[in-house]
């Protein structure tokens, strides 16, 4: 008999998936363990298996959006009906064609002259004094012609006579020539309007329901410090003239976030409703850019690891996640998030807490300014973080004094190594 094969959940948060290849073809046979398709889900795109044995009597088109536990595929007997494993079933209809990229050439929706004034001349809507013949236009064109900034002595009529009417002065494109002396336009400028429209990934659906939902549902605070970061510059330095792997400033920023944790705890937590979650072990999820939005791989017993161990582990992510390799796992089980923008330059910013988390650090760069040191006035190096906090589980001090541990680790990097 004919068996449906429904598009499985490859993860906690999704709820449809795009078929992005199909391995086999209707007529081909397949069995239980085979790998029948890549599906894009709203993590990464993940092989998908099939646990059916027969041959392929129907599959929906590549590219098409199918909900989890709808029908992609039918395999059975070499040619068996299968059109009621179909009926009622929640599945895709073939994808409309897809839009393609488009040129400027391509979706020019208008081609418009732009006039700038440099002289508040007025407009003339006559022919001058000295001359005996009247010019002829319409009082309405000459209206339009004012409001527009026309002159009627460049515009050609149309009506009886020549009378120079409405769609005359609408449909006037001035001349590209050299502005005759006195004229009050100096210079024209044309260009085309175009655009492009992509449809939305399903990693990027994700990421706007999840932080929508954080945004509007957790009440956030923020808290600021800046951080005199010549010690840890100097530190970083030292590791990396003996490790193997180039230490990143990020990494002693994880390191020294996860030490922080152990001393404050109730940082560490989630709001869970009914109950909020203080959890023991510390999961910090690391966002990082990809082509089509943000993913937060989780290094696991942060706390416990070396920096070395840590850097390592950050740049396989980093690795796999450009290359679509991140597997559900790997961004599972947060329980505080680090996100950092300093590699872009950009000096303070706030984020969106990341849930189930019930903070997130903004991490930005670190800047050449001046400090006060030992009662002198000497050049440092600062860095500006700042903690996103869920006020229903964290208040002020709670987050204060988890920064206050953070930057002692980070101004004194031995300490963080004990």
């Amino acid at each position: 008999m004919a068996e449906a094969v429904k598009l499985p959940k490859m993860s906690d948060t999704m709820t449809e998936g795009v078929i992005v290849k199909w391995n086999y073809k209707v007529g081909d046979s397949v069995k239980s363990g085979d790998v029948l398709a890549e599906v894009e889900t709203d993590k990464a795109t993940m092989d998908m298996e099939v646990y059916a044995k027969g041959s392929i009597l129907y599959l929906v088109d590549e590219g098409s959006t199918v909900p989890v536990d709808g029908v992609i595929a039918v395999v059975g007997a070499a040619g068996e009906d299968f059109q009621s494993q179909l009926a009622g079933a929640p599945f895709a209809p073939a994808p409309a064609p897809e839009t393609p990229a488009t040129t400027v050439a391509e979706t020019a929706a208008s081609a418009f002259t732009v006039s700038i004034p440099v002289t508040p001349a007025p407009v003339s809507t006559s022919t001058s004094a000295d001359s005996d013949d009247r010019l002829k236009a319409s009082p309405l064109a000459k209206k339009l012609a004012q409001e527009k900034g026309i002159d009627l002595n460049e515009v050609n009529g149309s009506g009886e006579n020549g009378r120079i009417v409405r769609r005359d002065v609408e449909t006037f494109v001035p001349s590209t020539s050299a502005p005759a002396a006195g004229s009050p336009y100096m210079f024209y400028v044309s260009g085309t309007e175009s655009f492009e429209e992509v449809s939305v990934s399903q990693m990027r659906k994700t990421i706007a329901a999840r932080l929508s939902e954080s945004k509007f549902s957790a009440p956030h605070f923020y808290l600021t410090m800046e951080i005199n970061m010549v010690n840890a510059m100097a530190a970083r330095e030292q590791m990396n003239a003996v490790s193997e792997l180039k230490i990143s400033m990020n990494d002693l920023v994880i390191k020294a976030a996860a030490a922080a944790l152990r001393k404050n705890p109730k940082v560490n937590s989630s709001w869970l409703g009914t109950k909020i979650r203080y959890n023991h072990h510390i999961h910090i999820g690391v966002a990082m850019a990809v082509d089509e939005g943000l993913l937060v791989p989780v290094v696991r017993f942060a706390d416990q690891k070396s920096i070395s161990q840590i850097s390592a582990e950050v740049k396989d992510y980093g690795k796999r996640a450009k290359e679509k390799k991140l597997q559900p796992q790997d961004w599972a089980g947060n329980t505080f998030t680090i996100s950092n923008l300093g590699m872009f330059g950009i000096e303070e910013f706030t984020a969106i807490i990341n849930p189930p988390d019930a903070c997130i650090m903004a991490v930005g760069a670190v800047k050449d300014t001046v400090g006060v040191v030992n009662g002198e006035i000497k050049p440092v190096k600062t860095m500006k973080v700042t903690l996103s906090c869920d006020h229903r589980v964290v208040d002020g001090t709670i987050g204060a004094a988890f920064l206050n541990t953070f930057k002692e680790y980070l101004e004194e990097p031995v300490r963080m190594l004990v």
